[in-house]
């Protein structure tokens, strides 16, 4: 067999479709975090609505609500807010050694340690809110436990870098949507992405804040943390 003919059957054998991408299976990126944007609404519907005016996942409001509460205005607690900072930060700081471990490697694995984590933590809070609603110490546990699941989850979603989907803060995600439409610099850039995340965490604060006023705390939790467990499941690798 000459050397071209050599070749040109080398070229057939290897004309097979590819290999399976195991990152391409799964629920993506994007959609994963605007569903987790959903849960950051109905967690923050729980700690603001319930928890005595504290934000566990939103840190940018708990730090204006501490200044409120240091500053001894109605409705608000510095032990509350001081608690819920503090545990999101340790968290961030958990999240942060999560993504040494994996973050040469898989964003699929990654992202659904994270995401098992998250349900873990949430869950635990579910139970307390059902096993003893309305005492002190359930109101720091909750607190404590929510806090410390989405900072977890913010380091990640933080190293993991998809752009406008932060899934907990839309300050910029919307200061973008804005000055990048058509009535800024016209260019329109990720306006679809930007407008989804904003619904989404609208829908997840209004349901949230429905289950919380008529069903209590234990509901909006639970249906918090099987929306993460279902997402840890589904998440594959990829944006």
């Amino acid at each position: 067999m000459s050397e071209q003919s050599a070749e040109g059957a080398e070229g057939a054998e290897n004309t097979g479709p590819p290999p399976a991408d195991p990152e391409a299976r799964g629920v993506r990126l994007v959609v994963v975090l605007l569903s987790l944007t959903v849960v950051s609404g109905l967690i923050d519907a729980v700690s603001y609505l319930g928890l005595g005016h504290v934000f566990t996942a939103n840190m940018t409001g708990n730090v204006v609500v501490l200044g409120f509460a240091a500053a001894g205005a109605p409705g608000f607690s510095v032990p509350h807010t001081s608690t819920s900072l503090a545990f999101f930060l340790a968290g961030a700081a958990a999240g942060g050694r999560i993504s040494v471990r994996y973050g040469g490697g898989s964003r699929r694995t990654w992202a659904r340690v994270t995401l098992t984590a998250e349900a873990v933590f949430v869950g635990a809070s579910a139970v307390v809110a059902f096993a003893a609603p309305g005492a002190t110490a359930t109101v720091y546990a909750l607190i404590a436990l929510t806090a410390f699941a989405m900072g977890l989850r913010n380091a990640t979603v933080r190293k993991l870098g998809v752009p406008d989907l932060t899934t907990t803060v839309l300050t910029m995600t919307l200061t973008g949507l804005a000055s990048e439409s058509r009535a800024g610099d016209g260019t329109g850039h990720r306006s679809p992405r930007r407008t989804a995340s904003a619904l989404a965490m609208l829908a997840g604060a209004a349901i949230g804040a429905w289950l919380v006023i008529h069903h209590g705390l234990g509901i909006p939790l639970l249906l918090s943390a099987v929306l993460a467990g279902v997402l840890a499941v589904a998440t594959s690798g990829q944006e």
